[in-house]
């Protein structure tokens, strides 16, 4: 504190926290209109790679995640000195035994899908393909961007910036440090997988205690605009769109003021990642206005930054690590979740307790939409899906598209993505969060809907 009171910023510190931190808040914050949509710089680079690749982008994934199984088999059997005596290559193939296994799950199911081979349940257009195609090979382009440039959102002083500015707002309403505004408004205008990306990388930096980062990953790591608007073209509602995004602002907000303060989330231990410790202080000190100290926190955190060869080191360190830590698990358990909502009635038994709930409720067609309550968990797609071809109500499709958006735990991407990175929750966890979500958004929801249709 005492050397923060005693630092005062030159032209240069101002330059090097503004410009680097413009870049980054337009390339992973500020909407942009692209062939009739709204997308972000960042997913409109992956959108065009994609494009580029579109022959090859599967062949390369499988690739890939060939390339991850023999290294990560290497590793275990043989311990090659040049991975055992590398600190980061080490953490990424000297894993657990469970994630081996799902690493080999994820290119087993990937060869399968790739050259339609074996069961048809693995590598159908409902499972494998949807992992494969959809899912792993998209991420591997927006991981490859969000990770190069993640360092101009991480390292230039922004996040120390609106620490300071947002504190006194995220605090006494989601008990969370200012800075975690960003990692939700990257969500929201972005993609809910860029803001689990910024949340893990913050956890394992020491600036979010494990509560804070749970609570973020699982209630801040929201559904775009996009994507949203995607859910509602599902169920043929597009002309409510105002009303449908205001209900799922009301109902977004009143989770992220009440889960953090019920279990399981409350029951995290506000203790930071043990290799790092705690690296942030929140206290501004008297005389001195929030502004000045936030530029003050974020001109200091910016004089740290080694030059460009630093910053690309750094951003090549998050794709290999978002490449081998997170997209074989996603690939894993987006197969299997697909697997079990298209070829088992395990989510049909699982909503049956709903329907008394949404008849008291008074929602039309209650035990045709029972089901979409909790198929979400599989894959947030799934309950407008469903629900289009099983319900005829206009007011109970409303609920349907409104719900699945704002529960956000959904297994087939931000579930995965959550267990395979460092942050401190299990997939008990989801399950009881994804349940809360439900139970805590449904009423919202359809008071919301009685007032505006």
């Amino acid at each position: 504190m005492e050397k923060m009171k005693n630092f005062h910023p030159t032209v240069s510190d101002y330059f090097k926290f503004i410009l680097p931190s413009i870049v980054g808040i337009f390339l992973f914050i500020v909407p942009i209109k692209y062939n009739g949509s709204v997308t972000l710089p960042i997913a409109f680079l992956a959108n065009w790679l994609s494009d580029v690749l579109a022959e090859s982008l599967p062949v390369i994934t499988v690739s890939i995640f060939v390339v991850i199984v023999l290294f990560t088999i290497l590793t275990k059997v043989i311990k090659p000195a040049l991975i055992m005596k590398n600190e980061f290559f080490k953490g990424l193939f000297d894993v657990r035994p469970i994630w081996i296994i799902a690493r080999i799950f994820s290119m087993i199911f990937a060869v399968l899908t790739l050259f339609e081979w074996g069961p048809a349940f693995i590598w159908s257009e409902n499972t494998g393909a949807i992992a494969l195609y959809d899912l792993s090979a998209f991420l591997l382009v927006i991981f490859l961007f969000a990770g190069l440039f993640l360092p101009l959102l991480l390292d230039f002083g922004l996040l120390e910036f609106f620490g300071a500015l947002m504190t006194k707002i995220m605090r006494p309403l989601f008990t969370l440090p200012g800075r975690s505004a960003i990692d939700s408004l990257a969500s929201w205008i972005g993609d809910g997988t860029i803001g689990v990306l910024l949340t893990s990388k913050q956890y394992e930096q020491g600036y979010y205690t494990k509560r804070e980062a749970a609570v973020i990953g699982t209630t801040f790591s929201l559904v775009s605009i996009t994507f949203s608007i995607v859910i509602l073209s599902y169920v043929d509602l597009e002309h409510l769109f105002l009303q449908y995004y205001l209900t799922i602002i009301v109902t977004g907000l009143a989770c992220a003021i009440i889960m953090p303060r019920i279990p399981p989330l409350s029951r995290k231990p506000d203790t930071y990642y043990e290799p790092v410790g705690k690296q942030v202080d929140e206290s501004i000190p008297e005389g001195i206005s929030t502004v000045q100290w936030g530029l003050r926190l974020a001109t200091m955190r910016a004089r740290l930054n080694n030059g460009i060869a630093t910053i690309f080191k750094n951003g090549v360190k998050n794709v290999l690590d978002m490449w081998i830590s997170v997209i074989p698990i996603v690939m894993t358990i987006a197969t299997l979740a697909n697997i079990l909502s298209e070829y088992t009635s395990i989510f049909t038994y699982l909503g049956a307790p709903f329907v008394p709930i949404l008849s008291l409720l008074q929602i039309p067609e209650a035990a045709a939409a029972a089901q979409t309550m909790v198929i979400g968990f599989a894959d947030m797609l799934l309950p407008a899906i469903i629900g289009n071809g099983v319900v005829e109500s206009e007011f109970t499709k409303f609920i349907i598209a409104s719900v699945s958006v704002t529960q956000l735990i959904y297994m087939s991407e931000v579930g995965a993505l959550l267990l395979s990175s460092k942050l401190p929750v299990k997939f008990v966890d989801l399950v009881i969060i994804f349940f809360e979500r439900t139970l805590i958004s449904l009423p919202i929801i359809v008071l919301m809907a009685h007032i505006l249709l």
